[in-house]
């Protein structure tokens, strides 16, 4: 027998570490080739699943009133959070404009000096000189006790999840469901149980904006130097002293981003919440929508960024103030001059804004979008079609023609390779389930729908992080356009896209790299931000250019922060699918749109939201899998 019919143990150890998963991939081309069109899972709309979920439904909405669980539990939590509502409500209009302008003042005078006040004035005032003052003070009313209910049970389970891995691995699968199910299915859900109005609207914001709450706060926590830890420790402290002399001090800029999420999310929501009658700039944005009129919806979707950038900018010089300096008697007397004039002035001048103070521009604001619609459409056809065939087609026909069990295995695979055992199993799980829920054909569209627009989102918020971490004055100049970008209702931007590139999934694709980019550019810039000046000074003293700094020390050291930002715009993107099924993406998000506006269809679009959170769940188990598998080299070592 020749000697070289059976490789040896040792020319195998010797083939290059490539070999073995590009063997894998040999294999499952030649599988795709040999079963393509087979086992492929087509989708049946009249599945009897979807039709017991709409059977459901009737019967809780028959047995409402009749129910311990709404009379002794629903309905009380509706009754406070209406309550909490109005309690606002009531002291803002009571204000008036005099006082919200010059209370706001006041407080962001003490904030961050003149310069914020300057800003929030100015930002109060534009609300009125939109004429969109009524709105908007509803709208502040709602966001408000959306944030501080999401802050007040957010942060201390953040804080938790931080000092705890068990609790955050409990925790982690209800923040997916509450992040990545779509505003649309559970809107339907929300009206059944808590009627439609300020309180539903305030609830269904709440899920929106606690996760983000969450999971930056445990970041946080969890990134606290072990060092000062163990020397608070050694010092005799109690694990309370610990908490608040060490843990929230050392965390409160990333904790400050936290907040700021939850602001953002909290104003995202607006619009979507006022299809269950939630009052605020929603329903104009809506009411523009409707009648196909961009100049309607814009200004109450710029009154909804001026709104995150006041909040944003008030919030942000507070966590950056040294807690324990004291506030100049300059700041103190100009914040009480604000205060008292407004308060002086609202006996005095009405406390609605004067219509003879507005601008309107609904004209001017659609002649701009028409001119777009005549002169760019060449440009972004060829940008929309090129897209679709380069990317967008050939992993359509991919996903959809290959077996289900097929595309199961190669997932297995790769989540086993990228992030271990227990991930891969739970992707696994999760497209079981989905092939079970009789949705696969659609979730399949919808994947690649999302992995375009995930890789697109991932490449431009390295890209912008990266940048803005570099440079102070870069990153001062990009905070507003994020905060335009995140906090801008979709709706807005989606009729002007719709002119643009017609219903197709591009646009759903442009929409969700919009909403998901600031996010992420905000992640990987906190990421790199933190790592120890230390750590960068001894790598610049040892010869390091500008570009191994960053490959060699700041991304990697900022890596479980990129990561975060890589779920975060998975998250995001799969929280835009039914935003999507609006605008011609169809798969998942029309079934979620199509479940919600018909009756009879309720079951269907309840499972394609359901379907979205498991689809949303593998994703993350395999980027968040990858932070937790130690490396190559430690596991060689170790």
């Amino acid at each position: 027998m020749s000697s070289t019919a059976v490789p040896s143990p040792s020319r195998l150890a010797g083939l290059p570490r490539w070999a073995a998963p590009a063997g894998v991939a040999v294999l499952f081309v030649a599988a795709y080739l040999v079963f393509q069109g087979t086992g492929t899972l087509p989708h049946d709309k009249e599945a009897p699943q979807f039709l017991a979920v709409t059977e459901l439904r009737e019967w809780i909405d028959d047995h409402r009133n009749d129910n311990p669980l709404f009379l002794y539990f629903l309905n009380y939590v509706r009754l406070f959070v209406g309550s909490l509502y109005t309690l606002f409500e009531t002291v803002l209009y009571a204000l008036g404009w005099p006082g919200i302008t010059g209370v706001m003042g006041a407080l962001a005078w003490l904030a961050g000096g003149w310069r914020i006040a300057l800003l929030a004035v100015g930002g109060v005032s534009a609300f009125g000189a939109l004429g969109l003052w009524e709105s908007s003070v509803d709208t502040l009313a709602l966001v408000a006790v959306a944030v501080l209910l999401s802050l007040a049970i957010g942060i201390p389970v953040g804080v938790w999840a931080g000092l705890s891995a068990r609790v955050r691995r409990t925790i982690t699968p209800v923040l997916d469901v509450m992040q990545i199910m779509p505003t649309f299915a559970y809107l339907a859900p929300l009206a059944l149980f808590f009627h439609i109005g300020a309180p539903a609207g305030a609830i269904a914001t709440m899920i929106y904006s606690i996760p983000p709450a969450i999971r930056i706060t445990a970041l946080a926590i969890s990134e606290v130097s072990p060092t000062a830890v163990e020397a608070s420790a050694s010092l005799g402290a109690t694990r309370r002293q610990t908490l608040f002399k060490v843990y929230l001090p050392l965390a409160r800029s990333t904790m400050a981003l936290a907040i700021n999420q939850t602001i953002m999310m909290a104003l995202s929501m607006v619009v979507i919440a006022n299809l269950i009658s939630a009052p605020g700039l929603g329903g104009d944005i809506i009411r523009g929508l409707s009648r196909a009129q961009v100049g309607i919806m814009l200004p109450a979707g710029v009154a909804v960024v001026i709104m995150a950038v006041v909040l944003d900018r008030m919030m942000m010089a507070v966590a950056r103030r040294d807690p324990h300096a004291r506030l100049r008697r300059a700041d103190l007397a100009g914040a009480g001059v604000l205060a008292v004039a407004g308060l002086a002035l609202i006996p005095v001048l009405p406390r609605l804004w004067p219509e003879s103070l507005t601008i309107n521009l609904v004209t001017e604001v659609n002649d701009v979008v028409r001119w777009a619609e005549d002169n760019w459409f060449t440009v972004t056809a060829w940008i929309k079609d090129t897209t679709s065939h380069l990317l967008l087609n050939p992993l359509e026909s991919l996903l959809t023609s290959a077996p289900w069990w097929l595309v199961a295995l190669a997932v297995l695979a790769v989540a086993w390779r990228v992030s271990g055992v227990r991930p891969a199993l739970t992707a696994l799980a999760c497209l079981l389930a989905i092939a079970l829920l009789g949705v696969w054909e659609h979730t399949m569209q919808t994947m690649s729908t999302v992995a375009v627009a995930v890789l697109v989102t991932l490449v431009i918020g390295l890209l912008l992080g990266v940048a803005a971490a570099r440079s102070p004055r870069y990153s001062a100049v990009q905070r507003p356009l994020l905060d335009a970008a995140q906090t801008m209702p979709a709706f807005v931007y989606l009729l002007p896209a719709l002119a643009l590139f017609e219903t197709t999934r591009f646009t759903a694709i442009f929409a969700s790299v919009i909403y998901a980019v600031p996010p992420v550019v905000r992640l990987v810039e906190d990421g790199i931000k933190a790592v120890p000046a230390t750590v960068v000074e001894a790598a610049v003293s040892a010869g390091s250019t500008p570009g191994q700094l960053l490959w060699k020390v700041q991304l990697p050291m900022a890596r479980q922060a990129i990561l975060l930002a890589a779920n975060q715009g998975i998250v995001m993107t799969l929280a835009m699918v039914v935003v999507g099924g609006l605008v011609g993406a169809g798969a998942l998000g029309y079934d979620v749109v199509t479940g919600f506006s018909q009756r009879t269809d309720f079951g269907m679009g309840f499972v394609a939201g359901v379907a979205t959170v498991l689809l949303g769940v593998m994703l993350d188990r395999i980027t968040q899998g990858a932070d937790r598998r130690p490396s190559p080299r430690k596991r060689k070592f170790t």
